[in-house]
């Protein structure tokens, strides 16, 4: 056997480590998918006002701040049973979508699309040819002219000529296993510039009501403060101005050019490359209207579509036998000598992730799970998205459940939300209209139960996310949270059973090992965020290091 590491993994949020064991074919026998660096916001809420939490844990990183800021403030809520109106709950929802929408298209282009785009074949394409290939996947290509192309192809060839790539400096450029040909490289690097732009704009949706992003500071408990905003005919819409900017693109550009990687990376995607145990959970959420909601909750094990449990929050359990911990303190075991994870042993610690389990199961949770779920159960407002995209590319719902499958569920996910958020704006301006303008529970904090237990659990973009906050004498007294990428990115628990990151990596075939772009690719396609804050604590009081700082 022959192991590769790859530390740092970028082009994600925060510090991830994967060491992977391949047989003389460079196929992946075994797996390890390390967090490497410690998260203490937990403790750092410990001893504060509950009404705090929300900016305290929107802290947790600087991608999935709305998520967090919201989660910790409605399990607050959930605490001392505070019900929030109805407009409040519509508030909350518009961030949310805008979230959605933003963390999607930048992960697939900014964050994923380099490991099958091959920026240097782009500079190679004919423009003209270019403009035909982008016809085959969308009826309105975005930006599709041939000046355009030539534009672009100019821009790529000045990066080169400067002797640098600039935001293409690092890459497997030349790679066999890039499948596109320069034509199709040259569409998905259009789009990659292009949204670059789009992240500006979507970003403007969320601080509308937000009052900024990331850390958005207008959620509080019992409501929101963006009042004004809500009430300002101009401040809707400029909301929904952008809202129909972000669905052209995703119509026009983002849903093609996943049908387009689906083309390319068919053989792939039958294969089941990236496939991990089939164990999709969802809480769903995001009321519609009566009972529909935007997600449905469920359950599955095994790929086994037709068979769906009702989520119970009560089999969910997290270990730490393989993660540096012991109890609730801090147990950091180091690396071996040579650098490498403590893989050895059965019980060998080897990551900052704790475990999670549900049911005593791992699973995987995101974009895949919501589609899939919700799809097998019936939700009509997601069933024509599903259906037009496996149609057009040929799919089947398996094979969604792929590398290649996980970028298509989460465009289709982000098509879906784009319907979905003009018909909120719509029952926002109903309730205005009809003199419905509350936007805050009042409550009196010193009347409040001293002591209280609350929790939230929430669909986000990256998965499923659960906040739980424990109130004695109105001071926090344990926090805890467990993220998406907690479930997904879990070390292996006593049994050894692999969670969905390095599940899907085993029987990855690769092909240079001195250049493992498969093992990127798997990793990417789940978009890791291992949140984390920026202080390392010991338990012991034990010194980890010091550090000097000198002027130059």
């Amino acid at each position: 056997m022959k192991k590769i590491v790859i530390d740092p993994i970028t082009r994600i949020e925060g510090h991830l480590r994967a060491e992977v064991e391949v047989d003389d074919n460079g196929v992946v026998q075994e797996a390890y998918v390390s967090g490497q660096l410690f998260r203490g916001i937990e403790i750092i809420l410990k001893g504060r006002d509950p009404r705090d939490a929300g900016l305290m844990a929107g802290r947790i990183c600087g991608v999935c701040t709305n998520s967090h800021f919201r989660g910790a403030v409605s399990a607050v809520e959930d605490a001392y049973s505070i019900a929030l109106p109805k407009n409040a709950e519509i508030i909350r929802d518009l961030m949310a979508m805008a979230l959605f929408i933003q963390d999607h298209v930048v992960h697939f282009y900014h964050l994923h699309s380099l490991d099958f785009v091959d920026v240097t074949s782009a500079i190679s394409a004919d423009a003209k040819l270019t403009s035909k290939e982008a016809h085959k996947y969308s009826d309105r290509p975005f930006r599709n002219s041939h000046s355009h192309y030539e534009a672009t192809i100019k821009k790529l060839q000045n990066f080169v000529d400067a002797g640098k790539l600039g935001p293409f400096s690092n890459g497997y450029w030349g790679h066999s296993d890039y499948k596109l040909t320069p034509e199709q490289n040259l569409v998905m690097i259009s789009h990659y510039l292009e949204a670059l732009k789009f992240q500006t704009k979507i970003s403007k949706a969320v601080a509308i009501f937000g009052g900024k992003t990331p850390h958005p500071q207008s959620i509080v408990v019992g409501g929101i403060t963006s009042v004004a905003d809500m009430l300002n005919p101009q401040r809707l819409n400029d909301y929904l101005f952008v809202m129909k900017e972000a669905k052209e693109f995703i119509d026009r550009a983002y849903l093609p050019d996943a049908k387009l990687l689906a083309s390319a990376y068919r053989d792939e995607i039958k294969a089941g490359v990236g496939r991990a145990n089939g164990n999709f959970m969802s809480v769903g959420g995001y009321e519609f209207e009566g009972e529909q909601r935007l997600f449905c909750n469920g359950i599955i094990y095994g790929h086994d579509f037709e068979n769906i449990e009702e989520f119970d929050e009560s089999k969910i359990t997290e270990e730490v036998d393989r993660a540096w911990y012991k109890g609730e303190e801090v147990c950091y075991t180091d690396l071996n000598e040579d650098g490498s994870l403590k893989t050895d042993k059965n019980d060998d610690k080897y990551s900052w992730i704790k475990a999670p389990r549900y049911d005593g199961k791992v699973m995987e949770t995101g974009p895949l799970a919501r589609v899939i779920i919700s799809y097998k159960k019936g939700n009509i407002l997601i069933k024509s998205f599903v259906d037009e995209f496996l149609e057009d590319t040929g799919l089947e719902l398996i094979d969604l459940s792929t590398t290649v499958g996980r970028n298509a569920a989460r465009a289709i996910e982000t098509g879906y939300i784009c319907e979905y958020i003009f018909k909120l704006v719509s029952r926002l301006i109903q309730n205005i209209k009809y003199y419905d303008t509350d936007t805050w529970t009042k409550y009196d904090f010193e009347k409040l139960p001293r002591d209280a237990k609350g929790r939230v659990f929430l669909e986000v973009p990256r998965g499923t996310l659960s906040h739980f906050v424990n109130i004695k004498e109105q001071k926090i007294d344990n926090y805890s949270v467990i993220a998406p990428t907690t479930w997904n990115a879990t070390p292996k628990n006593f049994d050894g059973v692999r969670g969905a990151y390095e599940e899907a990596l085993i029987g990855v075939k690769i092909e240079d090992t001195s250049k493992p772009l498969e093992v990127l690719r798997v990793l990417h396609s789940f978009d890791p965020c291992l949140a984390c804050a920026v202080h390392i604590i010991d338990t012991k009081g034990k010194e980890l290091s010091q550090y000097k700082i000198k002027s130059i």
